[in-house]
């Protein structure tokens, strides 16, 4: 449960750890120089991040995808010989499968698909926030643009992306026992993966079991709310409701219900 917590609180500590850390005049320096780094040098996050192999596997996440739990279950054999992009589906609100698979090494995914090097792609933006951004690069995650995507594919046999094809705009049909999915205007990652000669996998999950959220129907007040948030600014926010962290009934976390991606 300390690992769920953590994790879905994250941003929020790593915000206020630099606010707190920018408050001391003597510390502007370092401070500034970070954000330079963030901000105008480090071009990680364009192929793949640094990854720290050791970090995906860390016993922290192991507690983390026992929690819900999380699996993979494989359908075929993907040889080491050839590039691939991962479509994942569904988004649901805080994609926890597509992470849990993908970002780190405790799962079997590496087990599962041998020789193959798993990157999990999401928002630019995400790589603006001070700190957080560090958690992400060193698990090998990437940015969703399309030169990275390119990049990774193009740094050799066995490499992958993992898009979450929904982005964003899926969070607003996650609803528990649904799988209504995003899939219009979403095509540009089959046409990327022909032109680098990738092939396409398939993956489903039940990711939208483990949080709840309000009645957001289409033409309702809290639909077009969210929906005017994700025109703006290309995310939006989820009304959403789970579990705490000492009852069931009420709270942010996720509930403890199982993913399997089916691979």
């Amino acid at each position: 449960m300390l690992a769920i917590a953590s994790w879905s609180f994250l941003i929020l500590k790593c915000c206020t750890l630099f606010i707190f850390l920018y408050s001391f005049p003597p510390l502007w320096p370092p401070v500034t120089c970070y954000m330079i780094w963030v901000y105008c040098l480090d071009k990680s996050p364009e192929h793949g991040g640094r990854v720290w192999h050791w970090y995906r596997r860390c016993s922290w996440w192991r507690y983390f995808v026992a929690y819900y739990p999380i699996t993979c279950l494989k359908e075929a054999d993907l040889p080491p010989s050839r590039t691939y992009v991962f479509g994942y589906h569904p988004h649901g609100i805080i994609g926890t499968g597509a992470f849990a698979n993908f970002a780190t090494d405790t799962t079997g995914v590496s087990k599962l698909f041998p020789g193959i090097t798993t990157h999990l792609l999401t928002l630019s933006s995400n790589f603006k926030l001070p700190f957080y951004r560090e958690c992400m690069i060193h698990l090998g995650m990437g940015s969703m643009s399309k030169r990275s995507c390119i990049n990774i594919l193009q740094s050799g046999p066995g490499q992958s992306i993992t898009i979450v094809v929904g982005g964003a705009a899926e969070i607003l049909s996650a609803h528990p026992g649904t799988a209504d999915l995003t899939l219009r205007k979403r095509l540009g990652f089959i046409k990327l993966a022909i032109q680098e000669g990738a092939d396409l996998v398939p993956v489903f999950s039940g990711e939208n079991d483990i949080l709840s959220q309000l009645p957001n129907e289409k033409g309702s007040v809290i639909y077009m709310f969210q929906k005017k948030l994700l025109e703006m600014f290309g995310f939006t926010l989820s009304l959403l409701h789970g579990r705490g962290l000492l009852n069931y009934n009420l709270g942010l976390l996720p509930y403890r219900q199982r993913i399997t991606a089916v691979v």
